[in-house]
């Protein structure tokens, strides 16, 4: 690991990057009030970490800093490349179906101010969050450290987490698309493996791209970035909710989906049990 790097334009672009996440969140909200649809801030959450990406990219090359040239350009395509494609695959699939239920269900208890409202319950906490996950990236754009090996394994393991991500949309999308699998529940391809092959390789993109923001020892203390977006995505908005909604609209089927499919961690399909057993 590269013994040295430059803190005073680390820290400067932790600011540029953080003024560029509410300047876009801001105008999100701004466009979502218009339009009274808050489900916007999900298709922007995917390029919110491409902006990061793009601005740390920039902010490295202007302040004159050493970091690799090839670590740099990797972690904003790589950044990009899941970005754009999460971004446009929420967008395409929201189309036409207005606001997503969360949010309104949450817009009932809206007291007070509108705008204070909305910084506190929506769009402060995801800026921070969008921030806060984007951390390897910043990082990694001031480490002068080459790849070497662990930053190959680490883009491997992108590759794996993007196949798995990407595929599984597209497998839950044409799956949807046939008017035959109406009320049915997604128990095929990926999905005979883990009930969200999606939520899986998300988090596994993240831990890639904190391995690409090991050419420096700071770098490890940024762990803690994949480790929150694996909570969020398995605890809060993403398995669970996902679940929670399933279990109440298709009952006994998603039980017995639930007994023989791991519930994170892909695994061989289970053999159907009297009784479910403990989740992966």
């Amino acid at each position: 690991m590269s013994a040295d790097l430059p803190w005073g334009d680390l820290v400067l672009n932790l600011f540029v990057a953080a003024a560029a996440v509410i300047v876009l969140v801001g105008g999100v909200m701004a466009y979502s009030v218009a339009t009274r649809n808050h489900s916007v801030i999900d298709i922007w959450w995917g390029p919110g970490f491409v902006v990061v990406a793009a601005v740390s990219y920039v902010v490295s090359a202007l302040t004159g800093g050493d970091g690799d040239d090839t670590r740099r350009l990797v972690v904003l395509l790589l950044t990009a490349v899941w970005g754009v494609r999460l971004g446009l695959h929420i967008g395409i699939r929201n189309r036409g179906h207005g606001e997503d239920p969360r949010y309104t269900a949450l817009m009932r208890h809206q007291k007070g101010n509108l705008v204070v409202f909305l910084v506190r319950k929506i769009y402060g906490l995801q800026a921070f969050l969008l921030w806060f996950v984007s951390l390897p990236v910043q990082v990694a754009m001031y480490e002068s450290a080459s790849l070497g090996v662990i930053g190959a394994i680490a883009i491997v393991l992108w590759v794996v987490g993007f196949g798995f991500e990407a595929i599984g949309d597209w497998q839950l999308t044409r799956f949807k698309a046939d008017p035959a699998n109406k009320g049915a529940i997604m128990d095929r391809g990926l999905w005979a493996w883990t009930r969200h092959p999606n939520y899986f390789g998300d988090t596994v993109v993240w831990f890639a791209l904190w391995g690409l923001a090991l050419g420096h020892w700071v770098g490890l203390l940024t762990v803690v970035a994949p480790l929150v977006m694996m909570r969020l995505l398995t605890s809060f908005s993403g398995k669970a909710l996902t679940e929670k909604g399933m279990r109440r609209s298709r009952g006994a089927a998603y039980d017995d989906y639930v007994a023989r499919t791991s519930g994170f961690f892909p695994m061989p399909p289970r053999r159907r049990q009297s009784s479910a057993a403990v989740d992966a």
